[in-house]
């Protein structure tokens, strides 16, 4: 056989080899699913992103005709559950849920066992929240302007509280400082509820929190609500304007939670995920369960999250090495 010969053989086994891959990919995606489908949620069950990964884990499978299990890996600040999916097999059967915290870890830590954008594949941004700013009764201020220039005459007297170094209620925070110009002094908590448990001792002045857990305390007297995070106002507090409105233009950290899918995962079921996602987050008794929780459905698509997770690297990178933030 001549060299010419040899060429073109290895060349036709080459390509039927590549046709064989792509039809046994294709087989492989009509299939799917063929079996339960894991959700690793990388936080305790009970919270709001479990809330959410579970109302949308039942629907899904529904659709799906497979069981979409919920499982719970809490632990090192979500790195051990996003470690986990991270490394799984790219055959849509490991699934992620996360808030902004898969690209927040890589400001915080040096080494992380994962990289946000290139180990995972975003399937659908399923929800967009936004947490409000409240105050102490005692803090005499009634707007965000009126706060900023409060702070602005008693530098580094003012102390806020957060669920902890690094969370998005800090980060929040931190944007806002950096953006007024003013210097707060923060206390980092083990979660929301203590750090909410000291702002209605007056123990600190203010925070940023969740409105399910935060306007009640408002509407009883407790605390005083001056702005919601968010971009646009809330459905159920439309009286209360957004931080942009009243003080700062640009100003957003609303908070989202979503599907992904390791790297790799073949398209048509991205596809296939997204669609059962868009169309849970269109029934009706979905959707009340969310709004009622102050969270906006949103279903994007993989191309649409993808572009929010880039955005929202690059912004809290940058909000964390302007506030010099360290982990406890």
């Amino acid at each position: 056989m001549s060299s010419r010969d040899l060429r073109e053989s290895v060349a036709t086994v080459l390509s039927l080899l590549c046709v064989v891959a792509i039809g046994s990919a294709a087989a492989h995606a009509q299939s799917y699913p063929a079996k339960p489908i894991r959700m690793i949620v990388p936080l305790a069950a009970g919270g709001g992103t479990d809330l959410v990964a579970r109302t949308m884990a039942q629907k899904m499978g529904e659709l799906l005709s497979q069981p979409v299990v919920v499982d719970n890996r809490p632990g090192g600040g979500t790195i051990i559950g996003a470690e986990l999916a991270a490394k799984s097999a790219p055959d849509g059967y490991t699934l992620y849920v996360s808030s902004p915290t898969i690209v927040i870890n890589h400001g915080l830590h040096a080494k992380l066992p994962y990289d946000a954008i290139r180990d995972f594949t975003p399937v659908s941004q399923w929800v967009s929240f936004a947490n409000v700013l409240v105050v102490h009764p005692s803090l005499p201020v009634h707007s965000v302007r009126e706060l900023i220039d409060y702070a602005k005459a008693r530098p580094g007297q003012i102390n806020y509280g957060s669920a902890g170094n690094g969370s998005t209620t800090h980060l929040g925070m931190e944007l806002l400082k950096t953006m007024a110009g003013i210097d707060l002094l923060h206390v980092p908590y083990k979660g929301s509820t203590p750090a909410m448990a000291d702002l209605l001792g007056g123990r600190v002045s203010l925070m940023l929190d969740a409105a399910i857990t935060s306007m009640p305390h408002v509407k009883n007297g407790k605390l005083r609500a001056l702005a919601v995070s968010g971009t646009a106002r809330s459905r159920l507090n439309p009286e209360l304007p957004t931080i942009a409105e009243t003080g700062l233009p640009g100003y957003d950290s609303s908070v989202w939670i979503g599907l992904f899918a390791p790297a790799g995962t073949p398209s048509a079921i991205v596809d296939q995920l997204h669609a059962s996602a868009a169309k849970t987050l269109q029934m009706p008794e979905v959707r009340e369960r969310l709004l009622s929780q102050e969270m906006e459905p949103v279903g994007s698509s993989p191309e649409q999250f993808s572009a929010v997770v880039k955005s929202d690297l690059a912004k809290w990178l940058k909000v964390i090495k302007a506030g010099n933030v360290r982990l406890d």
